[in-house]
């Protein structure tokens, strides 16, 4: 005979953290940030330099 009893509540499942979270964290912003500024000094040494 199968038991379908439940004796403990089963735990609140937690809701999956996507992307947006993952741009928020500081680590990755940093890096991002790093580079982005020099993908755009590469961009205005070549616009303005060559």
């Amino acid at each position: 005979m199968l038991d379908t009893s439940r004796e403990q509540n089963p735990a609140p499942s937690k809701e999956p953290r996507g992307c947006l979270f993952a741009l928020s964290q500081p680590p990755l912003m940093i890096f991002l940030t790093v580079i982005g500024v020099l993908l755009l000094m590469a961009s205005v040494h070549d616009l303005f330099l060559l």
